[in-house]
């Protein structure tokens, strides 16, 4: 498991008085793609229009270019704004599968301050069953305190 607390303190220092999404999720996604080797891919889904992500910045390999929130772990992590912790995505009702590699997901809605849905952030691993509540939880206090001060 990664040091969490290091993590937070060095996107605490490059992030600081950063208030453009874009950057901030290349950031992010770079920092914590680098901290675990269970991570594969790494990434972003933004909000682009109603009920629509688009990818984002990420580490890894291709992603899925569109993915609507009525449609796999990211659209029901925007779907219901809550953390999707998929042991198993072949279990995973409408998972989509846009890296053939990934066994487990962990999918985190980013959310601004003022409540505004930014996007998801997306962690796939190609180990089963590789996330824990402790790595939803504590990657869920990075992205509020990263993403707390961008507008949407």
């Amino acid at each position: 498991m990664p040091d969490y607390d290091d993590l937070t303190n060095r996107l605490r220092a490059v992030a600081e008085g950063e208030r453009d999404a874009i950057a901030l999720m290349a950031t992010v996604a770079c920092e914590v793609h680098h901290c675990d080797a269970r991570f594969d891919w790494t990434g972003f889904y933004r909000v682009v229009g109603s009920e629509m992500l688009k990818i984002g910045p990420y580490q890894g390999g291709h992603g899925c270019l569109d993915i609507p929130f009525s449609r796999g772990v990211c659209g029901a992590a925007a779907r219901t704004r809550e953390a999707q912790l998929v042991p198993d995505v072949e279990a995973f009702p409408g998972h989509i599968a846009c890296a053939s590699s990934t066994r487990s997901e962990l999918v985190l809605p980013v959310v601004n301050g003022t409540g505004d849905l930014l996007g998801v952030f997306d962690i796939d691993s190609d180990q089963p069953d590789a996330f824990t509540q402790a790595d939803a939880e504590a990657l869920g206090a990075i992205l509020d305190e990263v993403f707390r001060e961008v507008t949407a």
